[in-house]
């Protein structure tokens, strides 16, 4: 940037007007946040302008958020004005709905040691019904918990796409757990739907199988131990308290777990309401 000497400010000079240190300076020009308006060739010396001033202070505030690079990097693109705000709103939202899982979290693992689990998994009632044998369109995948729930949706929309070449969903569609999916382990979880002609299902699986790990088998027929719960209680951590509580049941009574532990959706859920059941969690028993 061509910008007359005289009206450069020297990194010191520009910090002080700033309030930030010159080490901040020169970490938000490594991070690509605020470049000099000038760097001297020959000894590396740096220089602003008076106008960056607003910038960097901003840089500052957001980084006080804990904001993420790239998202601050989408702010200073957005300039000022009510985008920029917007932005900003966006991201707490964030923080705030990331706060209240972690709040939720906190409160069960205090009622889990301090014994009160009882007092947790009595809130879920559980029952157990008989299934008959299906042949089911399936999609594994390895993800962590916060990939999840967009995977998900994802997954079954596809499987029931495919259920029309499949004659027709012919079940309830479902997500089985092959091993625990957190922050730090990845599974694999498997989306699951059942449909009506076995033959076409393999056809379909054998097309598309490499584009998106899908097969095809059949569930034998059986027994699910489960529990009821409402979209609220989908949400990271009572969806635990709920698979713990029918864990606990099945123990008590002497079943042994037959198959890995599932989430039936029975509803729709872009239309349910926070109190309303949605899914059951459920574990194949004998």
């Amino acid at each position: 940037m061509d910008v007359p000497d005289g009206e450069l400010l020297t990194i010191g000079a520009f910090a002080a007007r700033a309030r930030l240190s010159p080490k901040a300076l020169r970490l938000y020009d490594r991070l690509g946040l605020l470049a000099p308006a000038r760097v001297d060739e020959a000894t590396g010396y740096r220089y602003y302008r008076a106008g960056q001033v607003e910038r960097a202070r901003l840089v500052a505030l957001l980084r006080q958020l804990d904001m993420p690079l790239a998202r601050i990097a989408e702010v200073l693109a957005a300039g000022d004005g009510p985008a920029a705000a917007d932005l900003i709103g966006a991201y707490w939202a964030d923080v705030e709905a990331a706060l209240a899982g972690r709040r939720a979290l906190a409160a069960y693992l205090r009622g889990r040691l301090s014994g009160r689990s009882s007092e947790m998994y009595g809130r879920f009632a559980v029952e157990t019904v008989d299934v008959p044998a299906q042949v089911v369109v399936t999609e594994k995948r390895h993800t962590l918990a916060d990939e999840l729930p967009a995977w998900i949706g994802a997954a079954l929309g596809r499987l029931e796409e495919a259920a029309r070449e499949c004659g027709g969903v012919a079940g309830v569609p479902y997500v089985a757990y092959h091993a625990e999916v957190s922050m730090e382990s990845d599974g694999p979880a498997e989306a699951c739907v059942p449909v009506a002609d076995e033959a076409a299902a393999r056809r379909w699986a054998e097309r598309h199988g490499r584009t998106w790990e899908t097969a095809v088998r059949v569930e034998p027929a059986g027994r699910l131990a489960y529990t009821r719960v409402t979209k609220a209680q989908v949400a990271h951590p009572q969806i635990l308290a709920a698979f713990e509580a029918v864990e606990e049941w099945i123990a008590a009574r002497g079943l042994t777990p037959a198959g890995p532990c599932r989430e039936v959706y029975f509803a729709d859920w872009a239309a349910a309401r926070p109190e309303d059941p949605v899914c059951d969690v459920a574990f194949p028993v004998r």
